[in-house]
């Protein structure tokens, strides 16, 4: 997915396309970029453990069928030595850490960000319950669109899993600022759809990128 920083001029870019985008609905539209959703030194020092075990017990096994053996102590030293490094390691290098987490773990805890993000910033707190979060965590290549109760209602899941789709290719090209304009634009147009602006609108959420 994405590695480059998003510039200020992307930033502006993406604010300017959430006003343009609002400007033919009552409804808000909320960005939200993590660069990961959790720091996963305990799932991945798990994982890293359960199979240290398991080779530890393939060593064992080996050694006995080549007629080897190694004194205890001296096997339980060298496990406690190899837990010790394999934990130092996921201290020093915490990029590491995701690529021992299987991928469901890896979207439950961006899916759980996503959700987490769209409450904290208030986005279902919309007088009409219009707002919609365009969340993307890039460590875990995850993307979402959090819609409130009053969307829902009215827009299947399908369309979000375009928008969606279209984000994650953008993304993956490293074009994540293109990305998010494209989905705001397509977002806005369901929106402007179901819930064309009226002369009371007024700008609930703020109309930028937030990066987390």
């Amino acid at each position: 997915m994405a590695t480059r920083p998003i510039s200020p001029q992307d930033h502006e870019r993406i604010a300017t396309a959430i006003r343009a985008a609002e400007a033919r609905t009552d409804g808000e539209i909320y960005c939200v970029v993590a660069h990961a959703s959790d720091g996963y030194f305990f799932p991945a020092a798990f994982m890293a453990t359960a199979a240290m075990l398991i080779v530890s017990l393939a060593v064992g096994y080996g050694l006995e069928a080549w007629w080897l053996s190694i004194r205890l102590p001296h096997f339980v030293i060298a496990q406690l030595l190899a837990l010790a490094s394999v934990l130092t390691l996921l201290l020093a290098l915490p990029g590491l850490r995701i690529h021992l987490v299987p991928s469901r773990l890896r979207y439950e805890a961006a899916h759980a960000n996503a959700i987490k993000q769209f409450l904290a910033r208030n986005v279902h707190r919309t007088t009409a319950r219009t707002g919609v979060l365009v969340f993307v965590s890039i460590a875990e290549r995850y993307a979402e669109v959090v819609a409130d109760s009053g969307i829902d209602a009215k827009v299947g899941q399908h369309v979000w899993d375009g928008v969606v789709r279209d984000l994650t290719a953008h993304a993956g090209d490293d074009r994540l600022a293109d990305g998010f304009v494209k989905a705001i634009e397509s977002v806005g147009a369901v929106l402007a759809e179901h819930f064309p602006v009226t002369s009371g609108d007024t700008n609930e959420l703020d109309d930028h990128l937030v990066e987390i």
